[in-house]
């Protein structure tokens, strides 16, 4: 459909909610493509490629909030959806405790995309199973490989965003997820390798560039190797131990016990689906010592920031994107807010993090690219590891559990390694380690340098009811923790 269409849906929007008696209104079309491909065994596994187009309104009305959306964009459809709104505001109303306060921001003129160099959905269906086909046929060219799994995920993301303060911004993304996974399944064991990441391998956005950049045919056999010996590995030994965690895992690591809990909502008790509240209340601020001076960890939705799954110009309340300080030099420092909840802990603006997971859903608090800061002083990982007396090196994840406060967790990855005398020895398989989320950053001790720093993109972070799905960034190097408690995962059959 042409913008000027657009602009004249959200004008719609706004006319008839001010006539009604809308305290503050907005307005959101998006119009999206989806497209995703799977195979399992050198047959496919699953194949969609779908679109989308709807209209989220968003109301406030007697100081409460009021949301509807449609699929119907004529005149008629649009007057429901807001005629809808307000009546769910209005309904709201009479139950509130306190009404909606909403910190204020300018009204913005903008139009913003997203870098991508190649338009995924210009490279052929047949191209993409090709591809995925070849890497599968090298994964189970490896004697022991007994499932190959692959997958590749596109999505074109565009939206028309109008509130009643003046605001008109067009943005449009790109998104890319590319990865597989080895299986080899032996006696009662099941040994698991991803590529090069798992749970969907990595995603940015980026176009289809972001595909040739993986490399992912090259690395194929060593994962199905890799796969395949760990069934002769022993097991991960259990005690405490320096660990050091690959970026990946880090990443992951960050995501559950920094990002989550870090969510003003889930702080303020006003949502705790999928992930629980937190622990971090508000007297917290500015005063525990999160980590040690050494972790610096910022909320960065910025386009310098790099190619992050929660990378924008502006979210979905229309602020623009901001990078906040979250923990400083171990302190911490920042929540993640929106401009209802930012007067709540002393602030005069938003931080800037609502979303939503299309136009059929409220934007919530989500997470932006939550991300650890790299060391300042050169330092790779083969360096960190050389340093290293005796230790367990950890990649790729496999499983995680924290509780509902986000404090106690544990995490098992695919794969690990003992450090001895400063060398990789034996690999170890069904590695993890657990710990209290505020004694695992205080250990950390050191962190590879910003060449060896990624931005890993976590596509599925659930939360809401009904639920919404959202991509979230997480940038982080290798890194080291002293002393962490250290088990065995998996043992299988005695």
């Amino acid at each position: 459909m042409l913008a000027c269409h657009m602009k004249e849906i959200g004008s719609w929007v706004l006319d008839i909610c001010s006539a009604r008696g809308a305290e503050y209104a907005e307005a959101r079309v998006v119009d999206e493509r989806h497209r995703a491909l799977a195979t399992k065994n050198g047959k496919i596994a699953s194949a969609s490629d779908s679109e989308s187009l709807g209209l989220g309104i968003r109301v406030l009305a007697d100081g409460a909030w009021g949301f509807a959306a449609t699929e119907d964009l004529t005149r008629a459809g649009v007057e429901t959806a807001a005629a809808q709104a307000l009546e769910i505001a209005r309904a709201s109303a009479q139950v509130k405790k306190d009404g909606v306060r909403l910190a204020p921001e300018k009204a913005y003129q903008d139009d913003w995309s997203s870098p991508c160099q190649i338009d995924p959905f210009s490279i052929s269906i047949e191209q993409n199973l090709d591809l995925l086909m070849k890497i599968d046929a090298e994964l189970r060219s490896v004697q022991g490989v007994t499932l190959a799994e692959t997958n590749l995920n596109f999505r074109r993301y565009e939206q028309w965003f109008y509130n009643s303060d003046g605001s008109d911004i067009h943005q449009l993304k790109y998104t890319t997820g590319a990865g597989y996974a080895a299986y080899s399944f032996e006696g009662t064991e099941i040994q698991k390798r991803s590529y090069p990441n798992s749970f969907g391998g990595q995603w940015q956005d980026k176009g289809y560039e972001l595909v040739e950049q993986l490399k992912l045919l090259e690395n194929a056999r060593r994962i199905g190797e890799e796969a395949v010996a760990l069934h002769k590995a022993d097991q991960c030994p259990e005690g405490r131990f320096d660990i050091i965690l690959d970026s990946s895992q880090l990443g992951l690591q960050i995501h559950e016990s920094v990002g989550h809990p870090i969510e003003l909502d889930r702080v303020l008790g006003m949502e705790a689906n999928f992930a629980g509240t937190s622990f971090l209340t508000l007297d917290k601020l500015h005063s525990l010592k999160y980590g040690s001076d050494i972790v610096n960890v910022v909320a960065d939705a910025t386009e310098s920031h790099g190619p992050g799954l929660g990378t924008f110009k502006y979210d979905d309340e229309g602020v623009p994107a901001q990078c906040t300080p979250i923990i400083s030099n171990g302190l911490f420092t920042g929540y993640l807010s929106s401009r209802d909840t930012a007067h709540m802990i002393g602030l005069k603006r938003s931080g800037g993090t609502m979303r939503a997971e299309s136009w059929n859903r409220v934007p919530m608090i989500r997470m932006t690219n939550i991300s650890i800061l790299p060391g300042e002083k050169p330092l790779t990982l083969d360096e960190l590891i050389a340093s290293t007396d005796h230790g367990i090196f950890f990649k790729t994840n496999r499983s995680w559990s924290i509780d509902d406060k986000r404090y106690n967790f544990q995490f098992g990855t695919e794969i690990g390694w003992e450090i001895k005398g400063g060398k990789l020895t034996r690999m170890l398989k069904n590695p993890s380690y657990s710990g209290i989320t505020t004694d695992f950053w205080n250990s950390m001790e050191a962190i590879c340098s910003r060449d060896q720093w990624t931005l890993w993109g976590t596509p599925n972070c659930g939360k809401g009811q009904p639920q919404q799905v959202m991509g979230t960034g997480h940038g982080a190097a290798p890194a080291r923790f002293r002393n962490v408690k250290v088990g065995t995962a998996y043992k299988g059959a005695e």
